[in-house]
């Protein structure tokens, strides 16, 4: 069988897009994603994401980690399925689609810069070392110095696996100050188990921890990543965090057909 497929990239986080509203992928063959996200043998990305019908919704998006596992929401999956979504006349210049996390609104303008509206982050975890908070996705957040020669690897893999976050793991962020409201990090995702060049949902935590730690003082804040650069916007209210949104780039790589 030969599977149509789309590649998308947003700040260097890459993702296999299929259009699945005729229900044709087999979405429940774990080793079939992971050989399709494969970057040697298969077509590469750091996840799947099938774009589905949906009644309510203008579509479903279904994501899953390059381990072939579908998993918690990815910010840049979502940007890039918004953009996705209008290449295939899906959607026009706005969108209202539904995600394993629940309901999300974006828009995108001409250039395919994508804003999309992220869920409420009620509660933060703040400790003496580090910051946890869900985005989506569950984040571990910690300010290090010399952020660019930093084993991201091996210290992201350890506290991915530590017990502290046992059973399931979490995504960890490394942060460094570049100046006000102005951060770069580097992140090591939970599913790709291994550094990746940009990491949505992270940014995201990010810039809301800084907030709540006293190192940003706008509800605007600059993240760079590996991969280019991010903005994340948000209101707070007694000490919770509304109408977040991550917007950056969405970017349509290359489509072709692979035999499955």
């Amino acid at each position: 069988m030969m599977l149509q497929f789309y590649k998308y990239q947003g700040t260097g986080n890459d993702f296999v897009m299929i259009d699945n509203r005729d229900n044709h992928f087999a979405k429940e063959d774990v080793e079939l994603i992971g050989a399709l996200c494969d970057r040697r043998f298969g077509i590469g990305g750091d996840g799947l994401i099938l774009l589905e019908n949906d009644n309510v919704y203008d579509f479903r998006m279904v994501y899953y980690n390059a381990d072939g596992n579908e998993s918690t929401m990815c910010g840049n999956g979502g940007r890039c399925i918004v953009a996705f979504a209008k290449q295939l006349g899906v959607i026009s210049d706005r969108c209202n689609f539904i995600a394993v996390d629940g309901e999300h609104t974006a828009r995108i303008d001409d250039m395919n810069n994508v804003a999309l509206q992220m869920i409420d982050v009620d509660t933060i975890q703040l400790e003496d070392k580090y910051s946890f908070l869900n985005t989506g996705s569950p984040h571990h957040v910690q300010v290090v110095r010399d952020l660019a020669y930093y084993d991201v690897y091996k210290k992201g893999k350890a506290i991915r696996e530590s017990e502290l976050y046992a059973p399931k793991g979490t995504n960890v962020n490394f942060v460094e100050q570049e100046g006000p409201n102005h951060f770069r990090i580097r992140t090591f995702e939970r599913g790709v188990e291994d550094e990746t060049l940009s990491c949505g949902t992270g940014a995201t935590a990010v810039a809301i921890a800084m907030v709540a730690l006293g190192k940003a003082d706008q509800e605007t804040v600059r993240i760079d990543v590996e991969g280019g650069t991010l903005a994340i916007s948000f209101e707070t209210m007694d000490g919770k965090y509304k109408n977040i949104f991550l917007t950056g780039p969405a970017e349509f790589v290359f489509q072709g057909q692979i035999q499955i």
